[in-house]
C-alpha cells in the first residue's frame, strides 16, 4: 500500500468517526482562546541605557581651584539579569556594563607632577599658555550594577510604575584629557591618557523611578575621582533619563 492510499484511509476513518459522533449526540468544540492557556513571558528590564547630566561635588577648599562648564554628560549601558523574589512585586538584579563621564573645564587644564620621594599629584590650573578652545576630562569604568527593584505590573514590566535602589561597583578602564586648540587656522586635538592619579575603584549609590520603559535615574559616588592625596577632592554625581526593556 503506497502513501496516497494510507492518507486516504486515514481521512476516511476521520470522516466516519465524526459522523458517528454526530449521530450519537456528541460534539467536540475546540476554542483556542478558551481551552489553550496563553503563555507569556514578562519583561525583566534586561537592558539599561542611561544618558544624563554629570557634575562634581567639590569641597570648599577646591571650589576656587576647579572650574567646570555647565555642560557635562554621562553615558551608561548595562546588561542585567533579574531574579524575582517569590511571587511579590520585588526583585533583585545584577549586571555588567560600561559607565563613561565627560567633564568640560572652564579655561583650565590638568597638570600632573611627580616629585619622587614626595609623591605625585594632579591639579587643575589656569590655561595661560595653550589657550584651548575646548578641554575635557573623561573617565570610563567597567561597572557592575546591583538593584532592588519594584514593579507595580509583574505580568508586563514594560507598563506600569517601577522603582529601584542600588549600588554600582566599578573598576577603572581608562582616563584621559582631550583639548582642542587652533594653530594657524588648523584645529589640533591633544589627548593625554593616564590612570596613575585616578581612583582604580568606583562605588556609587543609585536610584531610579519611572513608568514603563522610561525612568529618571540619579547616582552619587561614594569614592572620589582622584586617589587620596593625589588630586583635589571631587565626588561625581549624575542625573538623567534611563531606557529599560527586554
Amino acid at each position: 500500500m503506497n502513501m496516497r492510499k494510507i492518507l486516504a484511509v486515514i481521512a476516511l476513518m476521520v470522516v466516519c468517526a465524526t459522523r458517528v459522533s454526530a449521530q450519537n449526540g456528541y460534539s467536540i468544540n475546540v476554542s483556542s482562546k478558551d481551552s489553550l492557556p496563553q503563555i507569556t513571558k514578562s519583561a525583566r528590564d534586561f537592558v539599561l541605557v542611561q544618558f544624563g547630566y554629570a557634575s562634581w561635588n567639590k569641597e570648599t577648599s577646591d571650589t576656587a581651584k576647579v572650574n567646570t562648564k555647565p555642560f557635562a554628560y554621562t553615558f551608561n549601558a548595562f546588561l542585567c539579569y533579574d531574579f524575582p523574589i517569590k511571587k511579590s512585586k520585588l526583585s533583585f538584579a545584577a549586571g555588567l556594563g560600561i559607565s563613561t563621564t565627560s567633564i568640560y573645564m572652564d579655561k583650565q587644564v590638568l597638570y600632573t607632577s611627580d616629585t619622587g620621594v614626595g609623591g605625585y599629584d594632579a591639579n587643575f590650573m589656569k590655561d595661560s599658555i595653550t589657550g584651548y578652545k575646548r578641554y575635557k576630562f573623561n573617565t570610563a569604568y567597567l561597572q557592575a550594577p546591583f538593584e532592588l527593584r519594584y514593579f507595580s505590573n509583574i505580568n508586563n514590566r514594560n507598563k506600569g510604575f517601577k522603582a529601584a535602589i542600588g549600588l554600582q561597583v566599578g573598576t577603572l578602564l581608562g582616563a584621559h584629557t582631550k583639548g582642542l586648540r587652533s594653530v594657524e587656522g588648523t584645529n589640533i586635538k591633544d589627548k593625554v591618557s593616564t590612570k596613575r592619579y585616578i581612583s582604580p575603584w568606583n562605588f556609587a549609590a543609585t536610584a531610579r523611578v519611572g513608568w514603563g520603559n522610561f525612568s529618571i535615574f540619579g547616582s552619587y559616588n561614594l569614592t572620589n575621582v582622584f586617589k587620596d592625596n593625589a588630586g583635589p577632592t571631587l565626588t561625581p554625581m549624575s542625573v538623567g533619563i534611563c531606557l529599560t526593556g527586554l
